[in-house]
């Protein structure tokens, strides 16, 4: 029975809740091109693991990997696939296009869709590895998971983070961006539980969980690297980002890091921490000051033609830091800084000259507001060139 409808955007708040499905493909695709411009690595990644493999830096690396080194790759996401007249998830679109393109091509592709913080992903995970990877085990391992809660798989306690500043409250300018205006916002400071909550949620835990279950199972690769995906960002947001609840839990990650290298270095491999840089995303778009920053930072990028987004951040750290013989540089904190561009000094002061002046009234003189919002319809698969938007789709998308 055909299950189709008109898709258009339905925004509430900081959230897109549809998703086009011939628009994430579009946009899917659009990722696959940039990759497939340059040469394939050298000594790129052949078997690779993505946890949180369905949108942003996750999906970017999995595009990088597959359509950059031939690799297979094995993702695991937690995405909702149609109803009868209502979409899929964003990802899981995104995820079924990769499986078309994939197939087209010739690349392994096996996916995984639920709770990657559970004990039962981690073991069917592995068993995949085991039965459909080459050599049954992998020699990427990229951990790059967003959400705001997590159930303890050890004693079954449900823990959710929050984006709050710590000590005081915090004030500051922001960009209300379903009403194209500029305001004052002040956040209330965290409280009770929830440093600690957040760092369960968002720290290193998990991903040094999973390290550990893939090391006890043997499926580990001789030279296997792993990374996690950070942000540290400018001073402007450190209240509510890096001296937060969540900038607590990116510690915890660097913290991970440490240990989690000690296991890859028996397999010759190693761990690290890579700080990308703004881009716009379902998890930025909720922390107040940041869609104000972001709308700026792009208009000063685009005019010094340094912008990024996640396909082309991810493919310059495959391409001038893990592979093609290159040597990763780690700043003093033994992390790899994908976002050098956006905080070089040239940058960094172009946009704080801009931010005081910026107001409702010149927001498109001062600011990208239309890239940023364009940028944001595009993750759920609008905007794209070449979809007829008018049109009803099919909902239904298999991950074949």
């Amino acid at each position: 029975m055909s299950n189709t409808q008109v898709v258009k955007p339905r925004i509430r708040g900081f959230i897109c809740i549809t998703a086009h499905p011939e628009g994430c493909a579009a946009h899917v695709r659009e990722q696959i091109a940039h990759v497939k411009k340059d040469k394939p690595l050298k000594d790129g990644p052949k078997s690779v693991l993505i946890i949180g493999s369905s949108t942003g830096y996750g999906l970017a690396s999995r595009i990088g990997a597959a359509f950059g080194s031939g690799a297979a790759t094995l993702g695991v996401f937690f995405e909702k696939e149609a109803e009868p007249g209502r979409p899929a998830s964003a990802g899981w679109y995104n995820t079924a296009a990769f499986h078309q393109e994939a197939r087209k091509a010739g690349l392994k592709a096996v996916s995984i869709n639920g709770d990657a913080f559970s004990n039962e992903i981690k073991a069917q995970t592995i068993e995949a590895i085991k039965s459909q990877m080459p050599g049954g085990k992998v020699d990427l391992i990229v951990y790059s998971l967003a959400s705001p809660r997590r159930v303890d798989p050890k004693t079954g306690d449900v823990y959710r983070s929050v984006l709050k500043p710590i000590g005081q409250p915090f004030s500051a300018k922001n960009l209300d961006t379903d009403r194209k205006a500029i305001c004052d916002v002040t956040i209330e400071p965290a409280s009770g539980d929830d440093v600690k909550n957040t760092i369960k949620v968002m720290g290193g835990e998990d991903w040094q969980l999973w390290i550990e279950a893939l090391e006890e199972a043997g499926v580990l690769a001789e030279g296997a690297q792993t990374t996690a995906y950070s942000y540290i960002g400018p001073k402007v947001t450190w209240p509510v980002y890096r001296d937060g609840t969540i900038g607590q839990a990116k510690k915890d990650l660097d913290r991970a890091a440490s240990a989690i290298d000690a296991i890859m270095k028996c397999h010759r491999g190693r761990a690290f921490v890579a700080v990308n840089k703004a881009v716009v995303t379902q998890a930025s778009s909720a922390i107040p000051v940041v869609p104000l920053y972001n709308s700026i930072l792009f208009k000063v990028m685009k005019e010094k033609g340094l912008h990024e987004d996640c396909i082309e951040q991810m493919w310059r750290l495959f391409t001038k830091q893990m592979y093609n013989h290159n040597c990763l540089e780690f700043d003093e904190d033994g992390r790899v800084r994908m976002d050098d561009w956006e905080m070089r000094e040239d940058v960094q002061e172009a946009v704080f000259k801009i931010w005081p002046t910026v107001s409702t009234e010149n927001i498109d003189q001062t600011t990208d507001y239309d890239g940023y919002q364009a940028n944001f319809l595009k993750l759920f698969g609008f905007g794209l060139p070449g979809v007829n938007y008018d049109a009803e789709v099919e909902l239904d998308a298999p991950l074949v």
